[in-house]
Formats: structure tokens, C-alpha cells, sequence
């Protein structure tokens, strides 16, 4: 979706290198992070790493907000801050499904939370699931203020 998005902006317009490298590490950092959630409590300086991990998932999006806001490229912040509402909207929609399911059959709880490790990969990759909440907020609160100027 993110390469789609890419491509359908390069074709309207020139688009800087760093963008594209943006949301490539971005996309990179994700699918790192997803693949990192399903270690099982992880200890010690692992745990640390994975901590930094899912806090440094948030820096590739707070420079494409920055370099969109010195551009004044609304694209860009608007698909910043689109996909931080859909990734806490998905968040709160798989909690509650996840609960939802908590009588049904260990299957479907167990797709339940493999969707749900995907989903917030940073979340459950750091297990402190308020640092990358606030990480999401944040992203999306910035964008709605650029895009309010």
C-alpha cells in the first residue's frame, strides 16, 4: 500500500529522494517489528533493543512530517497522519475483537492475536504498548496541526 502510494506521488511530481527513503525504512522498520512481536518475553538487553526498536519505528514518519511541513506538501502529512487514526482505530478495533473472542475456540483466539501482533507490531514488539500508542497520537496530532495552517 505504501509502495502504491509512493509511486502514484512520484508520478504526480518530482519527489525528494529522503521521501522515498522515508517510507522505505519506515516500511522496513514495520516489518521488522512485526516480525520481532512474536518473540516470547524476551529479557534483559533484548528486551532493550526491542524497546528501541519500536520507539525509533516513529522517527522515518516524524521526518517525512517535517520535511513535508518545509515543503508544504499536504500529500504527504495527510498520509502521515491517516495512517497513525488507522493504525489506533485497527488497534482498538483488534482489543476489542481479541476480548470479544475470549470464550470462542483457541484457534480463532490465536488468529486474533497473530492479527493483532501485525497490526501494532511496535506495540506488541517493545510489549509497553503506551509508549507506541503515544507514538501513534503524537503522529496523528501533528499531522491534523499541519494540516489545520
Amino acid at each position: 500500500m505504501i509502495r502504491q502510494m509512493i509511486v502514484y506521488h512520484a508520478t504526480q511530481r518530482s519527489v525528494p529522494m529522503n521521501v522515498t527513503a522515508y517510507y522505505t525504512l519506515w516500511a522496513g522498520m514495520f516489518i521488522l517489528t512485526a516480525g520481532l512481536s512474536f518473540i516470547p518475553q524476551p529479557g534483559g538487553f533484548l528486551k532493550f533493543c526491542l524497546v528501541l526498536l519500536s520507539l525509533g519505528f516513529f522517527v522515518p514518519p516524524a521526518c517525512l512530517l517535517k520535511d513535508a511541513e518545509k515543503r508544504q506538501d499536504r500529500l504527504n502529512i495527510q498520509i502521515v497522519r491517516n495512517l497513525a487514526f488507522a493504525s489506533l482505530a485497527l488497534t482498538i478495533l483488534l482489543v476489542i475483537g481479541n476480548f470479544l473472542t475470549l470464550r470462542a475456540s483457541e484457534a480463532l483466539g490465536n488468529v486474533m492475536y497473530v492479527l493483532l501482533c501485525i497490526a501494532t507490531a511496535p506495540m506488541v514488539c517493545s510489549q509497553y504498548w503506551v509508549l507506541s500508542l503515544f507514538g501513534w497520537a503524537c503522529l496523528m496530532l501533528w499531522g491534523h496541526s499541519l494540516l489545520k495552517k
